[in-house]
This record gives C-alpha cells, sequence and structure tokens, in this order.
C-alpha cells in the first residue's frame, strides 16, 4: 500500500514546490491521450499500447505537460486490439440470454509502451468516471469487474503493481509476466496459451527442417531474461545448438538516440557476422517495427543483412511506425511466426466497414488513427495548411487499406481480446446464476449490480464456453487459454500488402502429458507437403495412404496363388525326373543340368515372393540381385543344352573331332561362367549401389508408394542385358537347330520356350517404363511368372508326356527308330 499511496500522491498533486516562498501549487495530473469509453452497468477496463511516446528525460524541476513528449508515433495495425474489445461487448449487449438486463460497458486507455502511463490508466480505473480521485468511487454505474492488458508483458506488470491491492482480476492477451510479488499471479487470467508449448513446437520446427544451427534475438526487457534462463533449454535439449543469443537495443529517451543506433549497429554487426541461416526472434508486439529499423540501418550503412529465415513468436505481431510505410516488406517474405490460434468472427468485418470518425465520437483513437492511416487531415489547421495535408472525407473504409497498414482479418491478439470478454461476460453470467434462486415469473428479475471483483476469480478460473465462432474457450491449472498455436507464412507483395498463409499448427495432444502434434496443412495456394494432398475444395491437406502391392489385395493374392502353382508343379516335374532318372528321356542331353535348370525355374517362382509384402532393407537387397542370378543360372542351362544337342549332332559325323568336346566339363564350364559374371556384376552393384526402402510420393495421388529404389538404374539394366544376351543366343542356337533330325529334336522345344521368353522381356521394358505405383512391382512379377512357366511348359510337358502317359515310348530302341525324343 505504500507504493500505491505514494503513486497516487505523485500522479494526484503534481506539487510544484518552490523552497524560497514555501508554497505548492497544485495542478490536475496530465490527461491520457487516447481513451474510449462507454458507459455500462458493468465495466470492463482495457489498458492496450497503442501508441509509441518518446518522451525526454524527467528531471522534476517542473510539472509536465504536452511539451515532454517528443514525437507520438500511433501503431496503426493495434487499433484492431480497441475494435475487437469494442465489438466483443456490443455482441455481449445484444445477447439477451448472456447478461439479460444488464448493460456491459468498457473504458480503453492508451499505455503509451510506458509504466508511468500504465500506472495512470490503472489509478483512473480507481477514480470515478471523469474526475482524477483515486480509491474514491459512490457511482452505481460504471462498476468495474475486469481489466484485459496487453499486448506487452510489461504493460501487465505494471498495471497488476496498482490493481493487486485491490483484487481486480486481470484477463491478460500478453504471455505470462515476470512477477516480482508472486501473489500477484493468483489474480491474472490468461488468454495466451501454454508458452512453453510454444518452444517446444519451435524446436520441433527447426528439427523438422534440420535447422539445428540459429541465432536468437530477443526484446531487452524481463520477459527475455526468462526466455534465456528456461525455455531456451528447450532447444538445447533438443540437439539445437546456438551461434549467439543477443538482446535488440531497447527502445527509450528521445535524448538516448544515439545510443540506440550505436547499440542497432553492433547487432547488425552479430547478424551479419553468424553463420546461422536461421534466426529465431523473440519479442514483444513492436519488435517487428524495431527489425525493420535495424533493417533500414543496415542498408543506409551500406551493409546490408545476409538473407535469413525468420522465426517468430506468437508474442510479437506485424506493426509499423507511420515512417516505415513506404519501406519494402522482402524481409518478411517466407517467415515463419507462430500465433495465438484465432478463427475469423461472423460480423466482424462488417464492424469494422462502419467505423467513421462522425460516427464514433467516444472513440479517443479514431482520428489520429484515420490521420495517420489514410494520410490525411480531419480538421484543416494552419500546420496542415502549410503541410499542404489532404483533408480527410471521414467516407474511407478500413479495408482499402493495405496490410502494412491495417489488417481486416482478426488476428491471434484480437481473437484473444475478443475472447477475454466473453470470459469475464460468462462469469459474471454464473456468478449471478449462482446467487439468483428459481423463479417462476414471467418478469425478469434485475440481479444486484453491487459486484466486488474479488468475487470473479472463483467464475473466471472455471469459465467454460464456446465462442461465436464455434471454438471451446476455457483455462488449465494454470489459469492458461487451453488452446495451441497456429503456425504461420508470410507472403509480402509488391503493393506493400503482405498475407498471412496457416501451414499449420501446434496444440497439446493430450492434456495429461503435454504431447505435441505439428501438422502441416497448406492453405490457399500454397503446395501441400509431400506426404499430403489436397481435398476436392483445394482448401485443406490430407495425409497419404501409405501402399505397396501387399498379399491381402486382390493382384497379391492372384500373382502369390499363381507363383505357388507354378512353384508346386516344378517341384513336381524335378520329383518325376528324379524318380526316373534311369530311363533314356531322363538321362538324354546331360541328366545334372535338367535338374539344375528345374531348381533354378523352381526358385524364380520363389523369388516373386520377395517381390510382394512391405519392402525392408534386406527384402530390397536380395530382390533383383537373386531374380538375375536364378534367372542367368536357367538361361545359361538352356544355352548349355542347346550347344550340347548342335555338338551332339556335329559329332555322329564320320572322324568329327567334335566328340572331344562332349560331356560335362563343357556344359559346367558354360553354366558357371554365366553364373559367374551375373553374380559379378549383382557384387558390383550391391557394393557401390545398393538398392533400398525408399517412398514414392508423386506416381500415385493421394498414396505414397513404399517401394524399393533401385539405387542404379543402369547396373539393374546391365542386368536384364546380360540375360537378354543370354537369351537371344540361346534362341539364335536353337532356331538354327531345330531342323536337325528328331532323334535331337529338343532344340525344337528350346526355341519356342526361348521365344515366349524373349517376347515377354522385350514387352516388359516398355510396360516398366510406363507404369506407376504398385503396379511397377506387378509388371516385373507377372514378367517372371510367364517366362519361367513358358521354360517350364514347352521344355519339360513334352517329357512329362512321354514318362507319364507314354512308358513304352522311353526305351532307347523306341526312340531310335521311331524318332521320337
Amino acid at each position: 500500500m505504500v507504493v500505491l499511496v505514494a503513486l497516487g500522491l505523485a500522479l494526484l498533486s503534481q506539487v510544484v514546490c518552490k523552497v524560497s516562498l514555501s508554497k505548492c501549487t497544485l495542478s490536475e495530473p496530465v490527461p491520457i491521450l487516447h481513451k474510449y469509453d462507454q458507459s455500462g452497468d458493468l465495466i470492463i477496463a482495457g489498458i492496450i499500447s497503442q501508441v509509441y511516446i518518446f518522451s525526454k528525460n524527467i528531471t522534476f524541476e517542473k510539472p509536465p505537460t504536452s511539451e515532454f513528449f517528443d514525437d507520438q508515433m500511433f501503431l496503426t495495425h493495434t487499433y484492431q486490439h480497441v475494435l475487437a474489445l469494442a465489438f466483443a461487448a456490443k455482441e455481449v449487449n445484444e445477447n439477451p440470454q448472456l447478461l439479460p438486463n444488464i448493460s456491459l460497458g468498457f473504458r480503453i486507455y492508451n499505455s503509451h509502451y510506458s509504466a508511468s502511463w500504465t500506472y495512470r490508466a490503472s489509478l483512473e480505473l480507481l477514480s470515478r468516471q471523469g474526475r482524477y480521485v483515486p480509491n474514491y468511487k459512490c457511482e452505481r454505474q460504471n462498476n468495474l469487474v475486469a481489466v484485459i492488458g496487453g499486448p506487452s508483458s510489461n504493460v501487465c506488470v505494471h498495471m497488476a503493481t496498482i490493481l493487486c491491492n485491490y483484487k481486480v482480476p486481470q484477463v491478460i492477451y500478453a504471455s505470462a509476466p515476470v512477477l516480482d510479488n508472486e501473489t500477484h499471479a493468483v489474480f491474472f487470467h490468461s488468454m495466451f496459451p501454454d508458452g512453453l508449448l510454444q518452444y517446444m513446437g519451435i524446436a520441433r520446427l527447426l528439427l523438422h527442417f534440420s535447422w539445428t544451427w540459429i541465432g536468437v534475438l530477443s526484446d531487452d526487457n524481463d520477459n527475455a531474461e526468462k526466455f534465456g534462463e528456461n525455455e531456451l533449454s528447450v532447444f538445447t535439449q533438443s540437439g539445437i545448438c546456438f551461434d549467439f543469443v543477443h538482446v535488440f537495443p531497447k527502445m527509450t529517451f528521445s535524448s538516448n538516440i544515439v545510443q540506440m543506433v550505436k547499440k542497432g549497429s553492433d547487432t547488425l554487426q552479430i547478424i551479419n557476422g553468424s553463420t546461422a541461416n536461421v534466426m529465431v526472434m523473440h519479442g514483444e508486439i513492436h519488435t517487428v517495427a524495431l527489425l525493420r529499423t535495424l533493417l533500414y540501418q543496415a542498408e543506409f550503412e551500406e551493409r546490408p543483412l545476409q538473407a535469413k529465415m525468420w522465426i517468430m513468436t506468437a508474442q510479437m505481431d506485424f506493426t509499423s511506425y507511420p515512417f516505415q510505410r513506404e519501406w519494402d516488406l522482402e524481409f518478411i517474405h517466407g517467415a515463419l511466426s507462430f500465433s495465438v490460434h484465432s478463427k475469423e468472427l461472423l460480423g466482424f468485418r462488417k464492424f469494422l466497414q462502419r467505423r467513421s470518425p462522425a460516427s464514433e465520437t467516444k472513440d479517443g483513437f479514431i482520428k489520429d488513427f484515420w490521420k495517420v492511416a489514410f494520410e490525411c487531415t480531419l480538421g484543416l489547421t494552419a500546420a496542415d495548411e502549410e503541410e499542404e495535408e489532404e483533408i480527410c472525407t471521414g467516407e474511407e473504409k478500413l479495408d482499402s487499406l493495405p496490410g502494412s497498414v491495417f489488417e481486416t482479418s482478426m488476428t491471434g491478439h484480437s481473437y484473444s481480446i475478443y475472447n477475454a470478454v466473453y470470459a469475464v461476460a460468462h462469469a459474471v453470467h454464473a456468478m449471478y446464476s449462482s446467487q439468483l434462486q428459481p423463479r417462476r415469473t414471467a418478469d425478469r428479475v434485475r440481479p444486484n449490480l453491487i459486484l466486488q471483483p474479488w468475487q470473479l476469480h472463483h467464475f473466471l478460473r472455471s469459465v467454460s464456453f464456446n465462442n461465436s465462432a464455434g471454438e471451446s474457450v476455457s483455462l488449465n491449472q494454470n489459469e492458461e487459454l487451453k488452446a495451441g498455436f497456429d503456425i504461420i507464412n508470410w507472403v509480402t507483395f509488391p503493393n506493400k500488402s503482405f498475407h498471412r498463409v496457416k501451414v499449420g499448427h501446434v496444440k497439446p495432444k493430450n492434456s495429461m502429458d503435454n504431447e505435441l502434434a505439428i501438422h502441416e496443412d497448406m492453405d490457399y495456394c500454397s503446395q501441400c507437403p509431400e506426404d499430403q494432398y489436397p481435398n476436392n475444395n483445394q482448401d485443406s491437406c490430407i495425409p497419404k495412404i501409405i501402399n505397396f502391392l501387399s498379399y491381402v489385395e486382390t493382384l497379391g493374392i492372384i500373382l502369390s496363388t499363381f507363383a505357388i502353382l507354378f512353384s508346386f508343379t516344378t517341384a513336381l516335374v524335378l520329383g518325376i525326373f528324379i524318380k526316373h532318372q534311369d530311363t533314356p528321356i531322363v538321362k538324354a542331353n546331360n541328366r545334372e543340368l535338367t535338374y539344375t535348370l528345374l531348381i533354378s525355374l523352381l526358385l524364380s517362382f520363389l523369388c516373386i515372393f520377395l517381390f510382394i509384402g512391405q519392402p525392408e532393407k534386406l527384402v530390397c537387397l536380395l530382390r533383383q540381385s537373386a531374380f538375375g542370378t536364378i534367372f542367368s543360372l536357367a538361361i545359361s542351362c538352356i544355352l548349355a543344352k542347346t550347344i550340347m544337342v548342335v555338338l551332339a549332332f556335329m559329332a555322329t559325323k564320320p572322324g568329327s573331332k567334335m566328340r572331344k568336346w562332349m560331356g560335362k566339363r563343357l556344359t559346367n564350364s558354360i553354366v558357371l561362367s554365366c553364373f559367374f559374371i551375373q553374380t559379378t556384376i549383382c557384387t558390383v552393384w550391391l557394393a557401390t549401389t545398393p538398392p533400398f526402402p525408399d517412398f514414392d510420393m508423386h506416381s500415385t495421388p493421394g498414396e505414397i508408394i513404399l517401394q524399393c529404389n533401385e539405387g542404379s538404374v543402369t547396373m539393374f539394366y546391365c542386368l536384364l542385358s546380360f540375360m537378354g544376351f543370354l537369351a537371344i543366343i540361346s534362341f539364335t542356337a536353337a532356331f538354327l537347330a531345330r531342323k536337325l533330325p528328331d532323334s535331337f529334336n529338343e532344340a525344337k522345344f528350346i526355341t519356342f520356350s526361348m521365344l515366349v521368353f524373349c517376347s515377354v522381356w522385350l514387352s516388359f521394358v516398355p510396360s516398366y517404363m510406363s507404369t506407376k505405383g504398385k503396379y511397377v512391382v506387378a509388371v516385373e512379377i507377372f514378367s517372371i511368372l510367364a517366362s519361367s512357366a513358358g521354360l517350364l511348359i514347352f521344355i519339360f510337358s513334352p517329357k512329362c508326356y512321354i514318362i507319364l502317359l507314354r512308358p513304352e515310348l522311353n526305351k532307347r530302341g523306341q526312340m531310335i527308330s521311331q524318332r521320337h525324343f
């Protein structure tokens, strides 16, 4: 109370003492320059930083006057905060269900980003309307129930010094301030979400883009110290490192402008000398305007800043000093910022369009706003005539202003103010409802309007409602808003306007363990992330479905069924040949070579199962190499068979020297050499650029195809080329030997089988290159099945026919006399 009394006396008396005369003169304090009053039974006050004042150093040698202020700079963007409070109060008064028979008024004061003006506004709230006498109020109307403060955390700290003594509920829309007196915290109710959630979200965002080397800039205030001591640890725990952590130069008295410029120059040097390309800025709502000043200073000093990716916290927003109106906005293009989640409110734009200086006579902000925003004057003065300023018509529309001057879309800060007004209104409604006894009467009961502010705290803590946008509003156990943050991408245009593109949001996934979920859902004309695709309306992104050729889908079932069927058939043929291994038709043309061919065909059918199912690292390594070596083994066996047919015919001629080439050594050499060459190709492939599991994001709309990336397309086609080379030689040799005597007519069957084989794989290449998604794998599986089945059917079905159905022909004498093989 001592502090309160001292401040009250200082601002009340404004005493000028003359020691020589021992006489003091009492005068009224300097009035608050910008305020907006609307009477009502209950009053919600707003202490909002709207106009920035540069002031001289206080010497206490004479009373302060208007000359004390060097210059005023109207931040046109924050005027929306004033209008958001007025709009919310208007809606509450028009709602007969919320506060029936009670009118809600408001008082909005400008704090000028200054501690003294915040104290001044706080004390005036404790005075009778129109008379500055703190702690003296006897009027029944204009009963103060709560104060909304922001957007700077310093405003909240300074007003708490006065208001907490009276237990006035303070609903803040800034981040939680650093309080000297911890008991003051019980009087705060925050429309700002948990700050730790934001910093965890920034850390996740940095890791998402692999930005682990960053620079950090923050405002020079108590919150910056808290940020450096506590929140930065979230980044370090996530593996993010700092090139530097630096504070912005502090906006201070005009007489210290030289010192400010010097500090700005030092800041520029640190940023330019940094090797980090990502800058995280922790500041207040005016920090962007300060950053623009630094960038202009850099150009003036002919050392422009290098291009950086800027990431801004939700406490910040786009603001601009009047002299920055024509400055470039390119620095913010592509920047990312966090913002308190917001939504467009029905009727707010229309409310803005109806504003005019003529109709809003109680609005003490609108005239200066109009003059700065529309660059005109509402009343012609001698100074205006000298400057030849354009005269305002008063019919100008807010929606005609560029985004760099004023935004008609509701910002996160304004949305928080809107919800704050409704939170107070619902708390008042709940308090009166608890006091009134149920009465069955046609007349409405006018509640007792004598309300002490401290009575509202209990109801504010438990307030929960849905606002007009349909979103739930409530506070958590720490008196913070239960909500998340939007992630905004800034897009600028040459006409000095910009657009906020919501590209995602961060929210508590579970209120108990505070888990996080980041969803990147591009809006407008921005491209969806690779793992998402736009819906039919192209206004949101839908996660793509991960897909691959599986055993449970129809195509996978059909292909695997054929693979099992042909595998069983091949095994059966092999069993038949082993059982009849001593018969002439099995022994002819190298029995071991026949077994090797059948085993390689069996493995060919079985390797199909490497192509079906979810690709994994080992599967991707084995898939093509197993297929290539097994098929090369099968074709080399056929090539050896074909060569043996030709040599056998030539060896029957009298005096032929080909007899010495007959035997297993030649066939084994052919098979092993071909197998060795293909194995070498596969080994080089696996050693240099091995295949690996990969995601195909673009082939199929709405799907992510999980596939095996071949690693090297060149090596894959080398494998196929060698197989094709062997197949062509085998086909050519068999084709030339097809007219040999029928005792050696296996060449005919080889010709047909190789014709099918070559046809399948020649059609495979264009089909493989033109097919997309999981059907690429299906094409290769079909080619393996078709070519292997062709070899099995055309080579072995005639022999099985003789072995099983015509055993009398499976005799050496019959084969020679009847010319069957």
